[in-house]
């Protein structure tokens, strides 16, 4: 009970704890919570998109399963009460070189084939999150042709590679 006090207190002072801002260090929270995003804009997160998150999120950053399944549940969180990509985006454009923020968009696509389709709604998220990164158009269609290509040869998929 004190402690709901003390909240609505804070709250009406202007006070209230506010949410706390990425750090540099969250590039991976950042990458996993667009992830999401994208997974779930269609309004149709099904067990497929599901596996594929674990699965480029196990490989690119090298995780564990269970340390990858704790990253997922934290970007679902931090994705849910984002009000819009630039949280997450400008994390990853301070912290990831040119070629690292051409993976997160590679990853993106290949996200948003996970089920199959590319939903348009899909393919603006990855248009948007392309511009906020600043990865070129030419660039965001090659890496588009690349990731289709590559679902086509699934061992050679170059978004499973692990960071180096």
């Amino acid at each position: 009970m004190f402690d709901a006090l003390k909240s609505l207190i804070a709250e009406l002072t202007g006070e209230a704890a506010q949410p706390r801002p990425f750090e540099a260090v969250d590039y991976q929270l950042a990458a996993a919570a667009l992830l999401v995003h994208i997974a779930s804009i269609d309004g149709d997160f099904d067990e497929s998109e599901r596996a594929r998150i674990q699965q480029l999120v196990e490989a690119r950053f090298g995780l564990a399963p269970d340390a990858a399944r704790a990253l997922i549940d934290d970007a679902f969180e931090s994705e849910r009460e984002a009000v819009d990509l630039y949280r997450f985006t400008s994390v990853l454009k301070r912290r990831l070189d040119e070629d690292g923020r051409k993976q997160v968009i590679g990853m993106l696509w290949d996200m948003a084939h996970a089920d199959g389709s590319v939903h348009e709604f899909e393919e603006n998220v990855v248009w948007r999150v392309a511009e906020l990164l600043g990865v070129s158009t030419r660039e965001r269609v090659e890496l588009r042709r690349e990731v289709r290509e590559s679902l086509a040869q699934p061992l050679e998929n170059p978004w499973y590679r692990p960071k180096e």
